[in-house]
């Protein structure tokens, strides 16, 4: 939310994940990703008032070890501290290398509950642990995988299918086969969009199967990739393969569906999927080469 003060609001930015202060005496890391252990702890209730004294008055972000303050007291995380050029954002007055020893070793004594707590995580972590763990929750919600625009919904998996379906009205499958004819009047107009998201269900989970064009230096081509709709780890667990040919010729493609932590243009720019250049497709094409015409086909099983 802004501030009204321009000073502050150009200064806001993204917390830095902070590894935990080496202390032994006040920090227990070994449970930072493990909520089953984590929530054993007692659930420590920390006021506003505590709550507003951890918060960066610039950034408004968590501050962690070194913590700065001002002769008078008005502290500023590290972050910060190079970018108000060496002065106080509250009285103005000179920062100088004042430490706010007091205020680390208040929030060294806290224990929060994890910010993803509403999508199932149980966890209650020190607070110097607190944000590491949340980067890596496995209960963080994820991002909608459709390309086609700058969508910015987040939510679990079930609460993104039917977004898909009702809001992008992607098509939706049953099954772990599929078989999709891909058409385009003018081959040689490329523009960096999705032709085409399917969903498939199979095995209990959900995939994104993608088809798209895009320029590869001066030339267009295609490309397939499939994504699954889980984190990276339940991911390895399936493989898929594709095909696409044409007058008695064929390219085939197997590998990992990826999982869609990972954004789509990470995928498509690291070309992990079955990729046509142009000349290649307008061979499957046929005809005159004047319209693309290519079916791809594939599967998807889930390894022994």
């Amino acid at each position: 939310m802004a501030s009204g003060n321009p000073f502050f609001d150009d200064l806001r930015s993204k917390p830095e994940v902070i590894d935990p202060p080496q202390n032994e005496d006040i920090i227990d890391s070994e449970s930072v990703n493990d909520p089953t252990q984590a929530a054993i702890k007692p659930n420590v209730t920390v006021s506003s008032s505590v709550r507003e004294l951890l918060e960066c008055p610039v950034c408004l972000n968590a501050m962690y070890p070194p913590i700065h303050q001002c002769s008078n007291g008005h502290t500023l995380c590290s972050g910060c501290k190079p970018r108000v050029h060496n002065r106080c954002p509250t009285c103005r007055h000179e920062l100088g290398n004042i430490r706010c020893l007091a205020l680390e070793k208040v929030a060294a004594s806290l224990e929060l509950p994890c910010k993803y707590q509403s999508f199932g995580c149980i966890g209650i972590y020190p607070y110097y642990s607190k944000l590491k763990h949340e980067s890596q929750c496995s209960y963080r919600p994820y991002s909608c995988p459709y390309a086609g625009s700058e969508c910015t919904v987040i939510g679990d998996i079930p609460y993104l299918v039917a977004h898909l379906k009702d809001d992008h009205k992607v098509d939706m499958h049953n099954g772990s086969t599929f078989n999709h004819r891909y058409v385009k009047s003018n081959p040689h107009e490329v523009e960096n969009a999705t032709w085409m998201l399917t969903v498939f269900s199979c095995f209990g989970q959900y995939f994104c199967l993608h088809f798209e064009a895009f320029q590869l230096g001066m030339a267009p081509v295609y490309i397939a990739f499939l994504r699954f709709m889980g984190d990276d780890n339940e991911a390895k667990n399936y493989s898929y393969s594709l095909e696409v040919g044409g007058n008695g010729r064929k390219m085939t493609w197997q590998g990992v569906p990826r999982s869609i932590r990972d954004s789509h243009r990470k995928v498509r720019d690291s070309f992990d999927g079955l990729i046509i250049q142009r000349n290649m497709a307008l061979f499957f094409s046929g005809g005159d080469r004047k319209e693309l015409k290519l079916r791809v086909t594939g599967r998807i099983w889930k390894e022994q």
